[in-house]
């Protein structure tokens, strides 16, 4: 029966979803036959003027108390559901659905939302960027700083979806070389008093293959599109156009390894990057993750240096085009440690360094009345920024800045933002932050740092705090 009710939603609702990106004149139309597909002539207003109609006692004398509860309720689903696919920083996500979808397991309440969005079920900011934000990374230009970290969707099903909800960049996965379910049930946990969530999940994802052939389909058909849009072949246009396939906005791509590959080894790395690389404005080389125990790179140096040179020497022989290599290390690092990293990074050209990943420490002032830090996992949320933050400030300073450096961890404001990018962050990510508030979180933080940037550039205040 639910099932059934929902599919008979799904149809009157797809419609809108599918013309949010149309004309306004084709927004307007499918809003109004969402509306009237709710209202059903009754017999008489469609027989009453026949004069073979005789009326029955019972026939459409439903009392008004009950027509007049339906009718609102319709209405309510109406407008909550007209609300919640038209303007992504609309109350009723942060007030209404959120909450419903914190009573869910957060592993449900997670796929959930990747079904939804799959469905078109996606909320739209509309508004433009203001181009205070813009920032270049890698020769391109994002509208504004803001990125969808790693570990939403990790099967890269949805990133269509999370532009439409304002994002300067997305990243996908992490994704390894084959399928794998990850670590066993319940791994996912809110910690709701301190806005922090502990995972453990352990690179669950449907392998580079699956994944792949769904970035690679979405690409050429978008670029088929495009060619014929501007009479381009798609061989040249292919070489020039962002692998997002979406002016002002980007592309990552997180590999990691297999459970069953070797410390010590590389190869699972170079083959994502073979496969994947093609497609993305950036590919993360995911060396930090705490939940897989053979991801020794986060911790030994030389695995390190041998990782680095072996994706490096791959995308160098890549041909017509190389993309971006970007480091993603933990917030766990000695400073001995962090300086080895850095000049690693250095030495080799890296092309980027994401800072952080989750800490398996829990820092302190954590408020946790139900003992939910005990779990095993990674902590992310607000009691991450401290560490993420000084992590960024000590990349930016220890590379000269001379390496883009994407700050992640416990960013949850505007304020939090330009704390980073003020420690040397040329864009930021967030994640856990926006499944407390909802997907307004990203218009909420832009339209926040234009009025704390009072008229300044964000390019303006990267590292300055570094330059004082």
């Amino acid at each position: 029966m639910f099932k059934s009710g929902y599919s008979r939603l799904a149809a009157h609702v797809r419609p809108i979803a599918k013309a949010r990106f149309a004309s306004p004149i084709a927004r307007s139309a499918a809003n109004a036959r969402f509306a009237s597909s709710f209202v059903r002539p009754t017999v008489k207003a469609k027989f009453a003027n026949s004069p073979n109609h005789k009326p029955k006692k019972d026939e459409d004398d439903t009392p008004l108390p009950i027509a007049l509860a339906w009718a609102t309720g319709i209405a309510a689903v109406v407008g909550f559901g007209y609300l919640y696919l038209t303007d992504a920083s609309a109350g009723v996500h942060k007030h209404v659905f959120i909450p419903l979808l914190r009573l869910m397991d957060p592993e449900n309440a997670h796929r959930l939302s990747i079904f939804l969005l799959k469905q078109g079920f996606s909320p739209l900011d509309e508004k433009p960027d203001d181009p205070l934000l813009e920032v270049e990374l890698w020769g391109k230009r994002l509208s504004n700083p803001v990125g969808m970290a790693a570990g939403f969707d990790k099967n890269a099903e949805v990133f269509d979806g999370l532009y439409g909800l304002g994002f300067g960049f997305v990243e996908v996965g992490t994704i390894t070389p084959a399928p794998q379910e990850g670590n066993p049930k319940q791994r996912l946990f809110r910690i709701d008093e301190s806005g922090a969530v502990i995972n453990r999940m352990g690179l669950n994802n449907d392998g580079v293959q699956v994944c792949g052939d769904r970035i690679r389909s979405r690409f050429w058909h978008l670029i088929s599109c495009q060619s014929k849009k501007k009479n381009e072949t798609i061989s040249s246009l292919s070489s020039t156009i962002y692998r997002s396939v979406c002016n002002g906005q980007l592309l990552g791509v997180n590999l990691g390894k297999n459970k069953s590959s070797p410390a010590d080894s590389y190869d699972d790395y170079v083959y994502g990057l073979q496969n994947l690389g093609p497609y993305a404005d950036y590919v993360v080389i995911n060396v930090s993750c705490p939940n897989v125990k053979n991801i020794a790179a986060s911790s030994d140096i030389g695995v390190l240096e041998s990782t680095i040179a072996a994706v490096l020497k791959e995308r160098n022989n890549m041909e017509h085009y190389l993309p971006p290599i970007v480091l993603k290390i933990g917030p766990d690092n000695s400073s001995d440690q962090l300086q080895l990293i850095a000049q690693l990074a250095l030495d080799y050209r890296v092309d980027g360094i994401i800072t952080t990943n989750t800490t398996l420490s829990r820092p302190a002032g954590l408020i946790d009345p139900e003992d939910i830090a005990r779990q095993e996992g990674g902590l992310s949320g607000k009691p991450l920024r401290d560490m993420a933050l000084n992590t960024t400030r000590e990349m930016y300073k220890l590379t000269k800045g001379k390496i883009p450096i994407i700050g992640c961890g416990g960013i949850s404001s505007a304020e939090d933002a330009l704390a980073f990018a003020k420690a040397g962050a040329s864009a930021i990510q967030i994640y856990t932050s926006m499944t407390y508030d909802g997907p307004g979180k990203v218009r909420e933080i832009k339209d926040g740092l234009v009025g704390l940037l009072k008229g300044r550039k964000w390019t303006d205040v990267i590292g300055e705090d570094e330059r004082k």
